[in-house]
């Protein structure tokens, strides 16, 4: 289990790759090291992190990372899983002209010598350890990240929130029940169900055909869960009009993958220790080897206070 050491103060958990990816395409690719490697990403992240930490002044900050992107498991419920992402090999395809995946390794370098834990699990995405420390956690949590996904993790008596960053790290939403009601017109608890019948295509999840937010949202209010909503489907007395109800009888098996493959888990093996203190010097060093200028100092100041 995670250290108690500095509960019950805040834990900020970050989706690393989201956030990498997004500093990797917002910021210019001509931030170079001295040896002209690109590090957008890297000092994008560290930027974001510095700003956030010092923003919300968390008591342990997490870098939650993705041990396998696309495991097995859930490709062997749901084969579409997320398919677009692949190579012809198989692989993870790239998108980034081969300048990302060097700084991958220097992030989560960059992220051990300020005293951030990187923390992943065997066959588990980040979102899994995201889930997992959240609810091992005995004090509030902020997870931050750019994805829909991890809005199911949403409570708002355990004070777990998203601070969702899909508008920029400046700009991002605090998403609490209230912010999940007022937009999609469901509570936390039912975004699973949600994301599994609207769909969502940069998971490989197809949905139920005819299905959006709304109907999704006006089904759950009715029927309760998919599997009220899957009950009402087979009584034709019910008040599901008839291509919805066709569209959710021919769709049962997808139904049954997707709830688990889109369920975040919360049982993955992690055993951080989360509390940590900046290898000042080292990073210091790291900085100028990297030419990542004044986010070195924003870096230190946000983490060593």
């Amino acid at each position: 289990m995670p250290s108690t050491d500095v509960s019950p103060g805040r834990l900020l958990l970050l989706d690393s790759a989201s956030l990498y990816f997004r500093a990797f395409f917002g910021i210019p690719k001509t931030l170079t090291a001295p040896d002209g490697t690109a590090v957008n990403a890297l000092r994008g992240i560290l930027d974001f992190t510095s700003t956030l930490t010092t923003q919300y002044a968390p008591a342990a900050v997490v870098a939650c990372w993705d041990d396998d992107w696309r495991p097995q498991w859930r490709v062997d419920l749901l084969d579409t899983y997320p398919t677009h992402r692949l190579d012809d090999a198989g692989g993870e395809a790239d998108t980034t002209d081969g300048l990302l995946g060097p700084q991958v390794p220097l992030i989560a370098e960059a992220f051990a010598l300020l005293g951030i834990p990187v923390v992943g699990a065997p066959d588990a995405e980040a979102d899994d350890v995201i889930g997992t420390l959240a609810e091992l956690w005995d004090g509030p949590v902020d997870i931050v990240t750019g994805d829909r996904d991890l809005f199911q993790l949403v409570d708002d008596e355990r004070e777990i929130r998203v601070l969702y960053v899909a508008k920029g790290v400046s700009k991002h939403d605090v998403v609490d029940n209230a912010w999940i009601r007022s937009r999609y017109g469901i509570d936390a608890s039912d975004y699973v169900d949600f994301a599994v019948m609207r769909g969502d295509a940069s998971d490989g999840l197809p949905g139920v055909a005819g299905i959006g937010d709304k109907t999704a949202a006006v089904l759950l209010a009715e029927f309760g869960d998919l599997d009220g909503i899957i009950a009402a489907a087979h009584d034709t007395w019910s008040s599901i009009k008839p291509a919805v109800r066709k569209s959710l009888l021919a769709s049962g098996d997808y139904i049954a993958a997707a709830r688990e493959v889109v369920a975040v888990r919360r049982d993955v093996t992690v055993m951080p220790e989360l509390t940590g203190d900046p290898d000042v010097d080292a990073f210091t060093a790291f900085g100028e080897t990297w030419g990542l200028g004044g986010a070195t100092e924003r870096a230190l100041k946000a983490l060593s206070s």
